[in-house]
């Protein structure tokens, strides 16, 4: 670009006029002598033609857009530089011989202003994304004397003014550099220098033009949704109205509220970034006025802010670093105004850092609870993140964490931590009452998951259990927390082994202080039951501090909407739930017949007998043989054929301890309804032949059930003798055949359904019961061989062939006699089907007494002498069997 002729000056330099290329040679001949009077200027201006040259063909090229951007910067730079290293215009005017030099002199000296100012332009022309090099200018211009700072801020000020007007009537606006550079120009506004600060309002002007032309609806509805932020603040223009440049010289307030309202989130976070890197830089005036402007854009716009944790984190590394207390001062205020309008992105971050928190994060935590109105969110969130579970593998792996276990959810323990610190303070107080049963039974559960996380953090401090305590004090419940305190509760919290007993006693400890939160409290409690907890342990700890609570508010039985959470956790997949119901629910018996859906209730408890552990089975079976000792007769008696049934599949229980507990169990129901002998009729033929299987069973206790319960059978139905149950010595063949005669004689009818039931035992994998079963199959065969048909007679010759090979010497000996039998019986049958039927009415009417078949056992030595005495102690029997396997 050539120097123009003093008549051109006069014209616009916007004009568009060009001097001819007469009047150019002209000039160029005039300022030959012009390199020799000041040789640094016409250097410095040869040399921004060719950068500018360098500049404009890279900006025609097709090199990628960051490379080209870099290498441009990298020119303007160097053309900065080459600027800043010529004298002022007053210096170069002295270099005239006269008044031609010193006018054409001063000519060169604003040309090259003008010639690096166009190539900005030009550069700004064809993309606003490189309004980034004039934040870069700004930093460059700081570093660099006064004259040339007012210049620079000229040079940008008319290039924001050029993009302004070239963006007028834009939906749309590339230009992602706009909150750096407004953080730039916010801070020369309020410039010592009033020509700089006249430059930098008017840039600052232009820039909000700028950003209003970004995307109107955007801003319309980020504007609308920030009005209720503004109550407090001074008035913005409407929209449609111009930004005056007067009011953004000095007046910070007004230059942060017209920044976040103009500015989308994004830019603005940008701004508050820009600014809050300052602060802690070395020249303390710019550390204070960018901490005003940051301090006063977040109390009107802290909502539109995106990267809080980014900003977070500066906040806590300059809250480390920097030891000026008016400074700290600003950056907590920072973190309550964030907190104000983003509580749970702001939590959530403070939760985020190692465990236990240093002094400096306490100070964050009690910053972000300096506000009531924002109390309520704050414990919201925190109680979010103690629902999950210390030392958890996450599901998504962050790769940012500053925790020494990478893979580890350890969020739960430092908002323990944070509760210690935040509900003692007074702003807190209606949160922490409106949010106290929600806060208890959180710190409860984690305080039940302390001792892993001791082995992960190899920390001795339960931060769960001081913030329970914590909690108990600010809610007014000193004297809870001393008389815990007395029964050793809080010293054994920590020990797993007595976890549940500790959540007993605080739940009686609260009961008997009658704390007034409990109508909260159990109403939490039941919607927590009813929506079911994350995990079974939080349900556990939930039936237990229920439990007490009804236990000492209300009398049996529970309302009904509580009897129906019990009866549902009867059958819950968590066997430590079931057992805990079946427990409260056994205590009811003394009002079972008050009990609304009686039925249901005892209907869940014989669901439970099918659970896989046996535990929840014999807690059952306890439970339900307590509250059929109390139930109304009448509905004993409408229920009793259903709940013999659910006994019959326990009493071959591969558990010895619930097999003669069903045994024995089913006895005593039949000694209940002994006045019910045509129920009683059913009920003993599903269970005889179980009843005498199991007197082989290699179990004393099964064995004695089973001697009990046939006792009930003879004394109440009169089917057959018992004097040989009586005897000193057992012999199950002579029992076996003391039964069968009786039973012939007077309940013929019932032999077949009774032969069917023992082929059934078989295929047992027991020995015993094999034995057994073979030798009642020959019994009742013997018996009922003329009521049988060839073909029932060829069934069980099959299922006995199949025993001839066994392992069991034993059991293919009897087989083998069983076989006779069978054989004997064919040959004695006719194939007259006319003759079988005579043939079975005769021996309808002929009883003939069995005798001994086998010989098997004749001669057992087991005494059973003790369990002939007067009396057999049930009660006994069930707590041998419930101490034996409940204490697994």
């Amino acid at each position: 670009m050539i120097p123009k002729t003093h008549k051109s000056r006069k014209s616009s330099r916007y004009s568009g006029e060009r001097g001819t290329s007469l009047q150019i040679l002209h000039s160029t001949m005039k300022w030959l002598h012009i390199e020799q009077i000041a040789a640094k200027l016409w250097d410095t201006y040869s040399a921004l033609l060719s950068h500018q040259a360098m500049i404009l063909a890279m900006n025609s090229s097709f090199v990628d857009p960051l490379i080209q951007f870099e290498s441009q910067l990298s020119i303007i730079e160097s053309t900065f530089k080459m600027l800043c290293s010529i004298p002022t215009l007053d210096t170069v005017k002295d270099m005239g011989k006269n008044e031609d030099d010193k006018e054409d002199l001063e000519l060169l000296y604003r040309t090259i202003f003008n010639l690096f100012e166009d190539t900005l332009l030009m550069l700004v022309y064809k993309d606003l994304y490189k309004l980034q090099i004039l934040k870069e200018m700004i930093t460059w211009m700081n570093q660099e004397s006064s004259f040339l700072q007012e210049r620079a801020m000229t040079i940008i000020s008319r290039v924001l003014s050029f993009a302004s007007r070239k963006v007028k009537g834009y939906t749309s606006v590339d230009a992602p550099c706009l909150g750096v550079l407004a953080a730039e120009l916010s801070l020369l506004c309020t410039h010592s220098d009033p020509s700089i600060t006249q430059q930098a309002s008017l840039g600052m002007y232009h820039l909000l033009c700028i950003a209003k032309c970004q995307n109107a609806d955007t801003v319309k509805t980020a504007n609308a949704k920030n009005e209720r932020y503004m109550e407090n603040s001074l008035p913005i223009p409407p929209a449609g109205i111009e930004y005056l440049p007067k009011i953004l010289q000095q007046d910070k307030t007004k230059i942060a509220q017209n920044i976040g309202q103009a500015l989308l989130p994004g830019l603005l976070t940008d701004f508050v970034w820009s600014l809050l890197i300052k602060i802690p830089l070395p020249n303390v005036t710019t550390a204070y006025e960018a901490a005003i402007l940051l301090t006063l854009t977040l109390e009107y716009y802290a909502q539109k802010i995106t990267m809080v944790s980014k900003i977070m984190d500066e906040i806590y590394k300059q809250l480390q670093e920097n030891s000026s207390p008016s400074m700290k001062q600003v950056l907590l205020w920072l973190i309550t105004l964030l907190t104000r309008t983003s509580p749970k992105k702001v939590i959530f971050h403070l939760m985020d850092y190692s465990v236990p928190a240093n002094s400096t994060l306490i100070l964050m935590w009690q910053a972000a609870g300096l506000e009531s109105q924002v109390a309520p969110q704050v414990l919201k969130t925190i109680l979010l993140i103690l629902k999950g579970k210390p030392g958890e593998k996450h599901k998504i792996m962050v790769q940012r964490r500053r925790l020494s276990v990478d893979s580890v959810n350890m969020m739960p323990v430092a908002a323990s931590q944070a509760l210690s610190t935040l509900l003692p303070l007074k702003s807190y107080k209606k949160a922490v009452a409106q949010f106290f049963p929600q806060l208890l039974m959180a710190l409860l559960l984690q305080q039940f998951y302390s001792s892993e996380v001791k082995l992960l953090t190899k920390n001795t401090v339960c931060y769960a259990q001081e913030a329970l305590r914590t909690l108990l004090t600010c809610s007014g419940l000193q004297e809870v927390d001393s008389a815990l305190k007395k029964k050793n509760c809080w010293s054994q919290f920590s020990q797993t082994l007595f976890h549940h007993h500790s959540v007993y006693l605080i739940a009686k400890t609260l009961s008997e202080h009658k704390f007034p939160q409990f109508p909260e409290t159990l109403r939490y409690l039941y919607k927590l039951s009813v929506e079911d907890p994350r995990r079974s342990e939080d349900m556990v700890i939930t039936i237990i501090f229920l439990t007490e609570l009804l236990n000492n508010f209300f009398k049996d039985p529970f309302p009904e909407e509580f009897l129906s959470l019990f009866r549902n956790w009867v059958n819950d997949p968590n066997p430590a739930v079931c057992k805990l119901s079946l427990q409260k629910i056994a205590t009811m018996a003394p009002v079972i017949n008050e009990t609304e859906n009686v039925c249901n209730l005892l209907f869940s408890i014989i669901d439970a007998f099918f659970s896989k552990d046996n535990n929840v089975v014999i807690r059952a079976l306890l439970t339900l043989r307590r509250l059929l000792i109390k139930l109304d007769k009448t509905t004993y008696s409408s229920l009793c054929s259903r709940i013999a049934s659910s006994y019959y599949p326990l009493m071959d229980h591969s558990n010895a301890g619930i097999r003669s507990m069903a045994i024995r169990h089913f006895g005593e129901l039949l000694q209940d309804m002994s006045h019910h002998t045509r129920v009683l009729n059913d009920l003993v033929i599903d269970s005889l032949v179980p009843l005498i299987l199991f007197l082989e069973d290699t179990e004393k206790r099964v064995f004695q059930a089973c001697m009990y319960t046939l006792e009930v059978c003879a004394s109440s139905l009169h089917w057959f003798t018992t004097h040989l149950l009586s005897d000193e010595y057992y012999s199950y063949e002579l029992v076996v055949l003391d039964i069968c005669n009786n039973i012939l004689v007077s309940h013929k009818q019932y032999i077949t359904e009774l032969l069917s039931d023992a082929l059934g035992y078989l295929r047992s994998s027991r020995a015993y019961l094999r034995r057994a079963s073979i030798i009642l199959v020959g019994y009742f065969t013997k018996l009922s061989g003329h009521l049988l048909l060839k073909d029932e007679i060829e069934v069980i010759s099959e299922a006995i062939d199949r025993e001839l090979q066994d392992e069991d010497p034993v059991i293919v000996g009897l087989a083998k006699k069983t076989q006779a039998i069978l054989q004997d019986i064919t040959n004695r049958m006719t194939s007259s089907n006319i003759k079988q039927c005579f043939q079975r009415i005769f021996n309808t009417f002929y009883i003939k007494r069995l005798k001994p078949l086998y010989y098997y056992n004749l001669t057992c030595d087991l005494n059973i002498s003790s369990m002939k005495d007067s009396e057999f102690n049930s009660k006994k029997a069930d707590e041998e069997v419930e101490n034996e396997d409940i204490s697994e």
